[in-house]
């Protein structure tokens, strides 16, 4: 994964989650702000069965 976003998905669901709600409006916003693959933050997340709730504007 590109950009500084932390490796092991525990960290990157915390870090993301809390990203998603003090500063961005949607993970696509984030991702393209961190430079990051929406894709690739998606599916490291998904492998600890949390899932991006747009609704909500985090993982789930």
């Amino acid at each position: 994964m590109e950009g500084c976003l932390p490796k092991d998905p525990v960290m990157l669901l915390s870090y993301i989650n809390t990203q998603l709600r003090d500063s961005y409006a949607s993970l696509q916003e984030l991702c393209q702000a961190k430079g990051v693959s929406l894709e690739e933050v998606s599916e490291t997340l998904l492998k600890i069965d949390y899932r991006y709730d747009a609704a909500a504007n985090q993982f789930k």
